[in-house]
Order: structure tokens, then sequence, then C-alpha cells
């Protein structure tokens, strides 16, 4: 399976050798002095070419056509509708106005209009000019190309009529002809007829821009062979920078001509051979549990492959930025999925293995490791969903800080901060979210489960706790007090506190079945225990486990919960309803494994801090007059039993593990049964002195 993986993931890379020389600008040339090997072209900056742009852009004129047959059309229109205007203004019932003057000066003035032009005026070209040409108010007009039957001439939007100065016009020359009485009417009308026969046309235009762009250089200059590129220490200036990037471009270019393919998927074999077996290696060593698992590798090989797939697709197709891509996603995919140590681990080999072929490798690296490992820190503990959001912000911050020491570092200026470069960031953030409706597919197809699974079945509202809260109120009481002692302990000790809070809850779900029997449910003081023999309580006491693992599977609850209902008793010995049989069968020979739990005893560090807990708790609710004296004896006198029944031999859990665990119960019981605590007052003197 591993090597099946190496060569799918060698598949993806790109297979072209790699410029051999790493630098940054700003920094010291690190290498023995380079000579160039041959001639090339300088390339130019990202500013000189969007210089060039603006500046070939400033040349281009707009392009529009005459529509020749607007001026005729509106001219007829006017000529056609004025009687009936005239007419329904009951122009005609005053003798002294005559329809004729208002004509034909109506005609005057629309040719008049459309033979100079009527143009909408385009920002996109007012704006055209330096800063202090943009102060001067004539800057409004530019230059402009006039398509008249495919016959170009060159004109200026000052020489032509917005609809605006149009209707000035028109106001202006009737202020001055006396023969026109009814002037305001007569512009309101000749408004009417008035629109643009000068249509820019934006498609042409657009073609001209594209061709003038296409003759842009690309390149200034040139270096010519056995000429000095980079002296060693010396700093890697702006023009030096320049000449190696163009180097790197050259090189690359070549190699995908005369480089062997063969030979650099060899070497791409070999180094992420080494990656990947060291991160078995690590899995093997330090998480057993997975290495052991095929599911869970498959789950591993599956999100590696796919990531690089991605960014080898996207440095296949040039996209604007390799930062869109959301690679921070994988870290919070296996820190939820396993733990942190796996996803920093495996975090980390992706990152190495795509530095393999992603330009400007060392950013790359820079940035990703370091967002990576905020997303890992972020959701150390999963607790609540807003964590998501959280962890997003804190990655998006680490991003754009990380990118804007790198430009300060390099340029020394924050003229060189692009705002605009800062979008893929934003985009790979909120792809970034996309991880966790992943980590719920993945739960489902493989079988595992979260911390996001974990936080949901702790929430006392599920359909199983709630029925446990209506039977069983006591035991549920009881469930609630051992979840908030075990998993105040497995915060002290390390472990997953998540997984021993659900485990908590559900551990005691059996005894639905048989409330009555469990001295917690008993409110009336009626014991049903008194009618039968020791015998029996003791099989009903125990068969609490192994009805609580068949409801657990009824309703579908994960194995790792199953595992706490399995083990919360391990093969320890109902005590009490063994000594009533000796007590009362003293000539009896006793067949002790029908006092004993099934077991298996606990595996796990969580586990065995339930078993702890769940005993402590329900003692402690015994205890008549709870004393700091009698909590700490209570709880030492448990763990002390549980450690000579050997119920902890398959736990990793150690002594000093047992001793912190034991310290915070009594802590925790003193303050649930407000114990005062007696302090010594010569201490207490000391201190405040």
């Amino acid at each position: 399976m591993v090597v099946s993986t190496v060569l799918l993931i060698c598949f993806f890379l790109p297979k072209q050798p790699r410029f051999e020389y790493e630098f940054q600008k700003g920094k010291p040339w690190n290498h023995d002095n380079l000579i160039s090997p041959y001639n090339f072209a300088v390339l130019k900056t990202k500013e000189e070419l969007d210089k060039d742009k603006q500046q070939i852009l400033k040349t281009v004129q707009p392009i529009y056509n005459l529509n020749t047959s607007v001026s005729k059309e509106q001219v007829d229109q006017f000529t056609t509708d004025l009687a009936e205007k005239w007419q329904s203004s009951q122009m005609d019932t005053v003798p002294s106005l005559k329809i004729d003057d208002y004509k034909k000066k109506g005609v005057e003035l629309l040719s008049a209009i459309y033979n100079r032009g009527v143009l909408s005026l385009n920002n996109r070209y007012q704006t055209k000019g330096t800063e202090s040409e943009k102060l001067n108010e004539t800057d409004a007009n530019y230059n402009f190309t006039l398509l008249n039957n495919n016959v170009a001439s060159q004109k200026n939007t000052v020489d032509c009529f917005t609809i605006e100065t149009a209707y000035e016009y028109v106001k202006s020359n009737l202020d001055r002809d006396r023969d026109i009485s009814r002037k305001k009417w007569f512009v309101e009308v000749l408004k009417n007829y008035i629109t643009v026969n000068l249509i820019y046309n934006e498609s042409l235009t657009d073609k001209v821009e594209q061709t003038a762009l296409s003759n842009i250089s690309s390149t200034r200059g040139m270096v010519q062979k056995g000429e000095l590129i980079a002296e060693r220490d010396k700093i890697v200036n702006n023009d030096t920078y320049q000449k190696l990037e163009s180097l790197r471009k050259v090189f690359e270019d070549e190699a995908k001509i005369t480089g062997n393919k063969n030979y650099v998927a060899l070497g791409q074999f070999l180094l992420v051979g080494l990656a990947m077996t060291l991160l078995m290696v690590f899995l093997y060593y330090f998480r057993r549990q997975i290495y052991d698992n095929n599911r869970l590798l498959v789950i591993i090989f599956i999100v590696i492959l796919a990531m690089l797939g991605v960014l080898s697709w996207a440095i296949n197709m040039r996209i604007s930025s390799l930062y869109f891509i959301p690679y921070c996603g994988v870290p919070i995919i296996f820190r939820i999925l396993f733990d942190t140590r796996v996803a920093l681990n495996i975090h980390l080999l992706m990152v190495l293995i795509a530095a393999l072929f992603v330009p400007n490798s060392y950013d790359f690296v820079f940035l990703q490791f370091m967002s990576g490992l905020v997303a890992i820190y972020s959701i150390r503990t999963m607790v609540k969903r807003e964590q998501f959001l959280i962890s997003s912000l804190l990655i998006l911050a680490t991003y754009i800080i990380g990118y804007i020491g790198l430009v300060l570092t390099r340029n020394g200026s924050v003229s060189n901060i692009y705002w605009n470069d800062i979008t893929p960031f934003i985009v790979s953030v909120g792809l970034t979210l996309l991880a966790y409706p992943l980590i719920y597919a993945f739960e489902k197809l493989f079988g595992i489960v979260s911390d996001l699974t974990l936080m949901e079945l702790t929430n006392s509202n599920s359909k199983l706790l709630r029925e446990l809260s209506l039977k069983a109120p006591g035991t549920f009481q009881h469930s609630l007090q051992v979840a908030n002692l075990a998993e105040a302990a497995v915060y002290k000790i390390g472990g997953n506190p998540l997984l021993i809070r659900a485990g908590a809850l559900y551990h005691d779900i059996g005894k639905m079945i048989n409330p009555l029997y469990f001295i917690e449910n008993q409110k009336n003081g009626v014991n049903p225990h008194e009618e039968l023999t020791s015998e029996q309580s003791a099989q009903i006491i125990i068969s609490h486990v192994i009805k609580g693992i068949e409801i657990a599977k009824r309703n579908l609850l994960p194995e790792v919960i199953i595992d706490f209902i399995k083990t919360h008793h391990g093969t320890t010995r109902v005590d009490y309803f063994y000594n009533e049989f000796l007590r009362d069968n003293p000539d009896k020979l006793v067949d002790e494994t029908i006092f004993h739990y099934p077991g298996p005893i606990p595996f796990s560090k969580e586990t065995a801090v339930l078993m702890v807990a769940d005993s402590v708790e329900a003692a402690a609710r015994a205890l008549k007059e709870p004393t700091k004296d009698s909590i700490s004896n209570l709880v030492d006198k448990i763990i002390e039993h549980k450690l000579m029944q050997k119920q902890f031999e398959n736990a990793n859990i150690t002594m000093k593990d047992i001793s912190d665990v034991a310290h915070i119960f009594k802590n925790m019981l003193m303050s649930i049964y407000h114990v005062r605590i007696d302090y010594d007052l010569s201490k207490k003197k000391d201190v405040l002195q």
C-alpha cells in the first residue's frame, strides 16, 4: 500500500529538473559565484509589466461607430409628432404662434446636434493621464476614433455633444431666438428627439487594446555568457534577483526539452519514498493502533494523494496563486480524526514533498508550515463548534502576518505589499471549512470517531441520555458526576477529555432495564434485592454491563464508547453480594465466577480513569459523614483495591498518573460534599506575614 502511494505521488509530480539554487531578495547569496552559462534575456518584473501596460492603454483610443439612421429617424419623428403636440398643448388657439416657425427651428437644431454627434462619455477613458492632469476639468474629454462606413477619423469628445450638453445647446439657442416665444415648452418637446448617435464599440476597442498589449516586450536587456550574476556573500538586490529569476525560467524551459524525465522520476521516487518511510516508522513506534489498522492508513493515503494531486494540477494549470489551495485543511482533518502528533507529522511530510516542485519553495514552506501549526494548536481540544471559525480566523491572520513579514524582509518597503495578494489566503481559509464535511464522510465510510462525533454524543439532550434521565434519574446524575471527575483527571494526566466524558455518560446505560435494583434509583426505601438470593442479585448487578452493550449496539454507538461499558468494572468482583453469600452459606462451596464481571479490564488511560471515577463516586455517596480524611482514605482504598486486582495491567497509565488522579478526585469530592479543609494556623500565619 505504501509503495503504491509513493508511485501515485510521483505520478502527480511535474517531471522536470529543479533549479539547483535557492535565493531570497534582500538576503546574502550563499552559493559560489554564479557565472551565466549562456546568453539569456532578463525578464521584467510584475511592476514593470504593469507600468508598460498602463502606458500602452493610454495610447489606445476608444472606437465609436456613427449610426447615420438615428438623425433622420429622430428629425422625421419630430416633424410627424409636432402637429399633435401643438394641438394637445392648445398652441393653435393663439393666432400669433405659427407651427411652421417651430418646425423649421426644431429641424435646424436637431440637424445641427446630430451633425456634431451625440455620445456618452466613458469613465474608463476620462481618468487617463497623470494625477496632475486629472485635476484639470478638460481631462473629462478624450480623443477617440470614429468609424463611418468603415472610414476612420480622429475626433475629441469636446467637439461632440452629450445628452446633457445637447439640452443646454437647445436652451441657449432658443433663448436668443425672438421668433420662438414658448421656449420652455419647445425645449421639453425637443428633448424627446435627442439621443446618442455615436455608439461606443466595446468589442473592437478591446480587440485593439489586446493587440497593443500583446506587443509589449516581457524582457529588458540581456545577460551575456560568462557574465557574473551573483557574488558569494553579497546581498541579492532587485537587479540580481530579477536576473536569477530569469535564469531559473530559462533553465526550467530548457529542462523540459533536454532533461531526462526518467532520472527525475527516480529522484522523486527516492525522496517521496524516504518521506513516506519515515511517516510509517513514526506510526509504527508511536501510533501502533493506526499502523495496524488498514482503514486508518487508507484515510491518510487518500488525503495525501488528493492534496498533492490538486497542488500538482494547480501548478500545471498555472493558476495565479498556489495559496488558493486549502492546504491547512489537511492538518485539521488529521487533528480531528487522530491527534496532534499525527497531524503535525503528516502536515510536515506534505509540506516538504510539495517543496520539491512549487516555485518560491521557501515562502511556500514557511507560510504553510506556520499556518498548519496554528490550525493544529487552535483545535487542540474540541469543545465548541465555534472553534472552527476561530481557527479559520487565526489561520488567516497567520497567512497575512507571514506574507507581510516576508515582503518586508526582502524589500524593506511597504510599497511592495500588494493587498490583492491576500485574496488567495482568504479563499483558501474559506475552502478549509470544507474539511469538516470531509471529516464526517470519513467517519461514516471508515467507521472512526472524531471529536466532532464525541461532542454530539456528550449532548445531554441526545435520545439515549434523555431516556436514561427519565428511566433511571439517579444513574443519570451519577453518570454526570463521574463524567466531571474523569474529565478533570484526564485533563491533568493527558488523554482525550471528550472521549472519557462521552464514555462516562453512557457507561451505565444498561441500568435502564432494571433501574430499581440499583441503589441510586431507590427513593422510597424499598430494596427489591431483599427478595432475591445473593447469586441472583449479583447477576442482576453484573447484567447491566451486558445490557448496556446491547443497548449501545442497538443505538449504533461507536465501538470506542462501548469499550467504556465493557471495561468500567473490568473483571472485579461484586463484593457486597459475595460477602453476603459467604455469611449466609458458610459451609457451601462458592463459584466465584458468578460474582465477577465479565471484563475485559481497562486497556487505555481513559478506560482506567473511568473505572476509578465510577467506583469513587458511588462509594462517596455512601459516606455518612464525608470529611477530608474519610474521602482521602476512601479514594486511596479503592485505588489500592483495583491495583491488587490487577485491573490496570493493560492500560498505559503510570503510578504517577494514578497519584495525580487520586489527588484530583479527593479535591473534587471534598468540593462536591462541601468538606471544610482544616488549615495549619502556623503555616497560615507564615503566609500572611
